[in-house]
């Protein structure tokens, strides 16, 4: 039997007590996972996962999540999804139920959705509705007519929400990608990642959240690891496999995620903000590490009745 453990992102406090229960009554490290995330993608608070997300330019909220089991390294995930206010659910659906694939996108991951009987629901609230009207400094006439043909004032519209997406930095308050991992008393270990991407971003776009081996990688051989902030930075890093992989050459979990930091660290970026990333091993250690000094993790053990918050390694730029 191994002492069961959940850790999450900054805001993964909002569902971790759920997915601890989950794991105090015996059940698996993937329902944990998605018991939390559940909850998190509920949080109308908190504006970067599931509903109440900030939008696209186009003014439209497009989700991104993935599961990975580390027994199996079975993987399903779905992007761009827009309807469906839990993409963690759909993307274990995903991996469950359509094993022949790991990733659906846009229309295909929606009508999957449909086939699969999940609900749906208006994402944009009136409080994300209204950040984005005011970030992009527009008013509610000039977007709308999106039946209509394109003419000059929209082209010229399109052009200029591309460098507010340059230029934009998110608002004040909490954000970020929010990632969950769990391991469960017969030593499953999981990993789910759940995401409304960053604002603002030219429709379409996917970021790490989704990808296998950039924001979420899992093998129960060595440990999984996550990653928030700038995606496509990850991508490039393949951050999440990297940090397993130093867990792999023996690494403990913050030196791991200080490292994979350090590497990504170095390359050019015009567009570079914070990354940060999380560790879990089988043996239930666990540690993290970020851009910058006072970043923190959460975490919960069957002996906790409150969520903890422990430190982050602080990774300084190049």
């Amino acid at each position: 039997m191994t002492d069961p453990v959940i850790i999450g992102s900054e805001r993964s406090e909002a569902g971790l007590p759920a997915g601890m229960a989950v794991l105090r009554a015996g059940g698996s490290a993937l329902d944990a996972v998605e018991a939390a995330l559940l909850l998190c993608e509920d949080n109308l608070a908190d504006h970067y996962v599931g509903t109440g997300g900030l939008p696209n330019a186009r003014g439209e909220v497009e989700l991104d999540a993935s599961v990975m089991v580390g027994s199996t390294r079975a993987f399903g995930a779905v992007a761009a999804v827009r309807g469906y206010p839990h993409p963690i659910s759909v993307a274990r659906a995903v991996m469950e139920r359509l094993p022949q694939h790991a990733l659906l996108v846009g229309e295909g991951a929606e009508l999957f959705a449909a086939e699969c009987g999940f609900t749906t629901a208006e994402l944009l609230t009136e409080e994300a509705r209204k950040a984005w009207h005011d970030a992009l400094s527009v008013t509610e006439e000039s977007v709308e007519g999106e039946n209509t043909r394109a003419g000059s004032g929209d082209i010229a519209y399109r052009l200029a929400a591309l460098e507010l997406v340059k230029r934009l930095a998110p608002h004040e308050g909490p954000w970020g990608t929010i990632n969950v991992l769990a391991l469960d008393e017969r030593g499953e270990l999981v990993v789910g990642v759940s995401t409304s991407g960053y604002p603002w971003k030219y429709p379409g776009r996917v970021g790490d959240s989704a990808i296998a081996g950039a924001g979420n990688y899992c093998d129960l051989r060595h440990g999984g690891a996550a990653c928030t902030g700038r995606g496509e930075l990850s991508i490039r890093a393949t951050g999440a496999r990297v940090v397993v992989d130093r867990l792999a050459a023996g690494d403990d979990p913050e030196t791991a995620c200080a490292a994979m930091l350090a590497d990504a660290a170095t390359l050019p970026d015009t567009f570079r903000a914070e990354l940060r990333t999380l560790a879990l091993t089988p043996d239930g250690r666990h540690g993290g590490a970020a851009g910058q000094a006072g970043s923190t993790y959460s975490v919960m053990t069957a002996a906790d009745q409150e969520v903890r918050f422990l430190p982050r390694r602080a990774v300084g730029p190049a």
